[in-house]
């Protein structure tokens, strides 16, 4: 199917591995120019190389930055070769807060999770949204957690974050963008085989006292699909909500999760 968004800029955080990569390798498939930003160098410019091989037609844009901080947006917006603040897709993407026992976390610890998993995507969507709007097509997409329709208990920082943002988010993808050709959604990723995944099985293991394998192979057999989704699929899920053709899906929680949460009919 082509997408038709095609010679597009988009802004792809956490960009580096897993989901983030996943959304990044998807829209360069469909021809759009894609902006990578993530914290750790290394492994952002392998793979930003190695998407730039596959996909010689399309221009990558690797940016070594945290994107929570003020310096790390004002990086990606200052990208040479970049657009600026003209992105038409904006994925909005960090690294999930530690697990754990709330009776264990300070202010600190709420705060710096707030403002990475709330404010910094509020930031994003404010920096870029007028500016899609006034040229008739935008497309955000901001990677959140299953754990905010299903919470669980060792992710309370990210639980609370999360689900501020998704209050922020039914209010503004309501408020007139939508007419003028500018969706906002949430993607709700259930159990996809990254590096989070395998620190929360650990965690998960820690409390119980069970072993990481026994852990694993307990909550794949929880999922009607009996195993873990992948970041391809995931990826290819996010490009389909910066298509053309999901111009009239807006202000939604998407939740692939491979028939784990058993929704509401």
């Amino acid at each position: 199917m082509d997408l038709g968004i095609a010679d597009r800029w988009a802004l792809v955080c956490g960009a580096s591995k897993g989901l983030g990569l996943g959304c990044a390798q998807a829209l360069a498939a469909e021809g759009v120019n894609v902006v990578m930003v993530a914290r750790g160098a290394e492994v952002l410019q392998a793979s930003a190389a190695r998407l730039r091989e596959a996909f010689p037609g399309v221009q990558v844009i690797a940016v070594a930055a945290d994107i929570t901080a003020p310096e790390g947006r004002a990086a990606a917006f200052s990208a040479p070769g970049g657009p600026g603040t003209a992105f038409d897709i904006v994925v909005t993407n960090a690294g999930g807060p530690p697990t754990g026992d709330f009776r264990h976390w300070d202010r600190e610890a709420w705060i710096k999770a707030v403002d990475a998993n709330m404010l910094t995507p509020i930031e994003l969507i404010k920096a870029t949204v007028d500016g899609m709007a006034a040229r008739g097509f935008g497309r955000i997409v901001n990677i959140t957690s299953s754990a905010v329709k299903a919470p669980i208990d060792i992710l309370g920082l990210s639980n609370g974050a999360r689900s501020g943002l998704t209050g922020f988010v039914a209010g503004v993808a309501r408020s007139g963008l939508a007419a003028q050709g500018v969706t906002i959604n949430n993607l709700l990723p259930g159990k996809f085989d990254t590096d989070r995944l395998q620190g929360t099985l650990a965690g998960a293991a820690n409390k119980s006292g069970k072993s990481l394998d026994e852990v694993r192979a307990a909550q794949m057999a929880q999922i009607p699909a009996r195993r873990f989704g992948t970041p391809d699929e995931f990826g290819a899920i996010c490009a389909f909500l910066c298509s053309r053709q999901a111009a009239y899906i807006n202000g939604q929680n998407i939740l692939p999760d491979g028939g784990a949460f058993p929704g509401t009919f």
